[in-house]
């Protein structure tokens, strides 16, 4: 969610996803998380019950820090795999942060921070069969998950944006093409950026070389 908050702030169209199939936080013990499901559970409802439970204990382990910042960036926790690629995000998700830009339901960049969850994104990519005929960058960029970490891969993937933003803005220029096609994935100017992402990538990996990143076109 830091990678989110500072997209957001950068005013990028974003959404932010999980993979797993239940969202599970840290509970009184490591046998004990406390488990909700995506898509209906908001982050406001989790914070007043862990509050309730032991405001204690979830004070002085940052997960109430964690949800007060969640719950100011987006309503809900999102689960990828249900995700309907394509479908208008509109009234139920105008509040989040990131939204404007993002209505009509498709990106054209996927950051993951965990392997596991690149290797979800695209597996599901795969089986969902390419119904919108739509490339898609899916990256991974692999951060720790600590408070220390996140700040850092955060600061990173804003870099990123804004390198594969200029190359975009680039193409789109390039020729004369301006944005003809790049909403439907295709033309001169989309073309040109989906060759220029493994440099683009390349170049971003020379200035954060302690960040190991993967990379694959794939498609919606």
């Amino acid at each position: 969610m830091e990678a989110h908050l500072r997209l957001a702030l950068a005013s990028y169209p974003v959404i932010s996803f999980g993979t797993g199939s239940l969202v599970r936080l840290p509970g009184p013990s490591i046998t004990q998380p406390n488990v909700y499901p995506f898509n209906s559970t908001t982050y406001a409802s989790m914070y007043t019950e862990l509050s309730q439970k032991d405001p204690r204990l979830y004070r002085a382990n940052g997960l109430l820090t964690m949800l007060e910042r969640n719950r100011d960036i987006k309503s809900m926790p999102e689960r990828w795999q249900d995700w309907p690629v394509g479908l208008p995000r509109l009234e139920k998700y105008a509040s989040d942060r990131g939204s404007k830009g993002v209505e009509g339901g498709v990106v054209d960049v996927v950051i993951t921070c965990e392997e596991r969850c690149w290797d979800a994104v695209v597996d599901n990519l795969l089986e969902r069969g390419s119904p919108l005929n739509r490339p898609v960058h899916v990256i991974n960029v692999d951060i720790r998950d600590n408070h220390e970490e996140g700040l850092i891969g955060g600061k990173a993937i804003l870099d990123l944006a804004d390198s594969l933003n200029a190359a975009a803005t680039e193409e789109r220029e390039k020729g004369g093409h301006g944005s003809d096609g790049w909403e439907e994935g295709t033309g001169d100017a989309r073309a040109g950026f989906d060759q220029r992402v493994p440099e683009v990538l390349a170049e971003w990996q020379e200035r954060w070389p302690n960040l190991a990143a993967l990379w694959t076109l794939a498609w919606f």
